[in-house]
């Protein structure tokens, strides 16, 4: 087991012989409990779900209706390009005593959980269908982590297709002991991240004291800048990650939500960090040539950054997190392994970091990577 005998109730804690490691960006893989029992009964069979097809496979159903993706091959490590189905989902994904060995075998002391499917909840239009299908997974999450609130955090959805259901949610999320509100980085039915409809999410989220994390995916139908370009699935993965969080940083960075709210936690997750260096040297830039456009912008966007902001690391970014090193911007860098997602590096994702960090010489700043840096992403103190 990796908890010490000096352990408090909000996560392990470091001792002089032992470091524990924050995995800040895990996911589950949702049980067809979520739907089947967490959901209230008038809305079972509308909020998301995993569906067999005619075909022998199957896909994920939103508001009655066939999405046209399946999120198996996504959501099972090495998987994608198969035929596996939703019945194929490792138990490590959904069973939280299956998760704690998965944890242990990897080393890991805790972990912050996001969703898979629910990652697309944004796909759905009816406002009370979105709120039901948040608070099933909410409810089911919130069970998850009861299993060991010292090891495992749960993230909730956010139903930003409503604003009066989202701020109703985040007390929900809030009372469940959740540590934060997540969504994607696209608009909810054209709501933006700068709105006074927004600010009411923004404020909501600070009194609750809970952590915020944009989080990106592909599969979603929502309107972006990859699904207005791009069909194959190569082009829109490429680009939806990277390009949406881009103008996630910078809506909220020039428009003063921070300033406005100075206790919010903001994570940008899913996208690996190699676009940020370029992105906050470029808004700098811009705020010196062309601040007079956005007068809430009163600071350096980097120096905003650095005070509330947090990205997630992958395994083999060695280059690019020396170079947000150099900018003095490592207290923002979280690791995430990703598991059990296709792409994740499993077994061995820790393994693979600190071969990274090796390899760049900066093995001195891994306990702000695993350690640190998280549990200030996660509010404990």
């Amino acid at each position: 087991m990796f908890r010490d005998k000096d352990v408090i109730m909000r996560g392990p804690l470091k001792t002089e012989t032992y470091l524990p490691v924050y995995d800040s960006d895990a996911h589950i893989a949702e049980p067809s409990s979520v739907w089947e029992e967490y959901a209230d009964p008038k809305y079972r069979e509308l909020v998301m779900q995993c569906q067999p097809t005619t075909n022998g496979r199957d896909a994920v159903f939103a508001e009655g209706k066939s999405m046209g993706v399946s999120a198996a091959p996504a959501c099972i490590p090495d998987a994608y390009g198969t035929d596996v189905t939703w019945n194929d989902i490792v138990p490590g994904s959904y069973d939280p005593g299956a998760r704690l060995k998965v944890m242990d075998a990897e080393g890991l002391a805790a972990g912050l959980m996001f969703p898979s499917v629910h990652l697309m909840s944004g796909d759905i239009e009816d406002g009370e269908v979105a709120a039901a299908n948040a608070r099933a997974y909410n409810r089911w999450m919130k069970d998850f982590v009861s299993e060991d609130t010292e090891r495992l955090f749960g993230m909730g959805v956010c139903p930003l297709q409503s604003v009066n259901a989202a701020i109703e949610e985040i007390a929900f999320i809030a009372d469940a002991g959740l540590t934060g509100i997540t969504f994607r980085p696209e608009r909810y039915s054209g709501l933006e991240l700068y709105s006074e409809e927004m600010d009411r999410v923004w404020s909501a989220a600070e009194d609750h004291d809970l952590t915020v994390a944009i989080h990106g995916s592909f599969g979603s139908k929502m309107p972006s800048f990859a699904r207005s370009r791009y069909e194959n699935q190569f082009y829109v993965h490429m680009v939806c990650h990277p390009f949406e969080q881009m103008a996630s940083v910078m809506e909220i960075i020039a428009s003063g939500i921070l300033d406005d709210h100075p206790r919010l936690r903001v994570g940008f997750f899913e996208s690996g960090l190699g676009w940020l260096p370029y992105w906050l040297e470029r808004l700098d830039e811009h705020k010196e040539s062309m601040g007079h456009l956005v007068p809430r912008l009163t600071r350096e966007p980097t120096e905003i950054f650095s005070e509330q902001c947090f990205v997630t690391m992958e395994a083999g970014e060695g280059e690019a997190f020396a170079q947000l090193a150099d900018m003095g911007l490592q207290h923002t860098v979280v690791w995430g392994s990703d598991y059990p997602h296709y792409d994740c590096t499993y077994p061995g994702a820790l393994q693979e970091l600190d071969d990274t960090l090796r390899r760049i010489d900066r093995e001195n700043l891994r306990e702000d990577i695993v350690y640190t840096n998280a549990r200030r992403f996660l509010g404990i103190n």
